[in-house]
């Protein structure tokens, strides 16, 4: 499989992954996902696997912990916007909450 690429992607496509994950939401700059815990632990053991995999990728995303509530930003800062990394960490993170109790 190849490296997801830096480069900035046209609104079509962000919009067509966005139809594809609804969990996710395009505000113009930054792909968002807002994701409620069963339990505020279940929430930190999300961060800490997601933290783990941005590591692995290299890219690591804007994250906000509100008790259960965890929201997601992702953007590539040095492009200035969505790029094909943004939309494989979006994936690994539904991977990750959807596999969460």
């Amino acid at each position: 499989m190849p490296e997801p690429s830096a480069d900035l992607l046209d609104d079509d496509h962000i919009d067509d992954f966005c139809r594809l994950h609804p969990r996710w939401s395009y505000d113009g700059t930054a792909l968002v996902a807002q994701v409620k815990a069963p339990t505020f632990l279940h929430g930190i053991d999300d961060v800490a696997a997601i933290a783990q995999v941005a590591e692995e990728m290299d890219h690591h995303p804007d994250i906000d912990i509100r008790w259960r509530n965890l929201t997601f930003r992702l953007s590539t800062h040095s492009a200035h916007g969505v790029t094909g990394l943004d939309i494989a960490l979006a994936e690994r993170i539904d991977a990750i909450v959807d596999a969460a109790p």
